[in-house]
């Protein structure tokens, strides 16, 4: 049961519906994290629109699900590591791939640079190596791509600390971590 409240639809004040109404446009549904967004319009529209406006940039899809699964794992949201599971399958991740993926790395050579990198921005709270920005040039990353994966970094982490806090209830297939915290 989560511990922060579900604002669900019949709860929902006109504000809250309409923005549910454009998620469940997007998404066929409205998930749980999502709702407990709610709880704050503001914090639920200034989160989506930082979503939208990260998806419209240069790093690829799969990356994306690559590095939400790398971080999910790391700081152990069960929720975020389900729900990516469910996302990344549908974007054309395999089984295997995931695994790697939430194990820190890829299969993809340069994916499993962009994941590392994510998840020593997370740990290190951003105090990166030049060693390690050189390596993620190297791979093949530009200026634009790894801010992108440092806004995907950053979005990631505020859903891993929202699942978590609320212990919000899992609304896709459930995952079990690897490793509890």
């Amino acid at each position: 049961m989560s511990r922060i409240n579900l604002v669900t639809a019949a709860q929902a004040n006109e504000e809250q519906l309409a923005l549910y109404a454009a998620i469940e446009e997007q998404l066929g549904m409205v998930p749980n994290f999502l709702k407990i967004f709610a709880n704050s319009p503001a914090a639920l529209t200034a989160f989506l629109g930082l979503h939208t406006i990260a998806n419209e940039g240069d790093l690829d899809g799969k990356t994306k699900e690559r590095i939400a699964l790398g971080l999910a794992e790391q700081n152990a949201c069960q929720y975020c590591v389900s729900a990516h599971t469910a996302i990344g399958k549908k974007a054309g991740l395999t089984g295997d791939e995931m695994q790697a993926n939430r194990a820190g790395t890829s299969q993809d050579a340069k994916a499993a640079v962009a994941v590392k990198f994510a998840r020593s921005l997370a740990e290190n709270n951003g105090e990166v190596t030049t060693a390690e920005l050189l390596e993620i040039r190297q791979a093949g990353y530009s200026d634009a791509e790894i801010v992108e994966i440092i806004t995907h970094v950053g979005m990631n982490v505020l859903t891993n600390i929202l699942g978590k806090a609320s212990r919000v209830e899992i609304d896709f297939p459930k995952v079990d971590l690897k490793h509890v915290a």
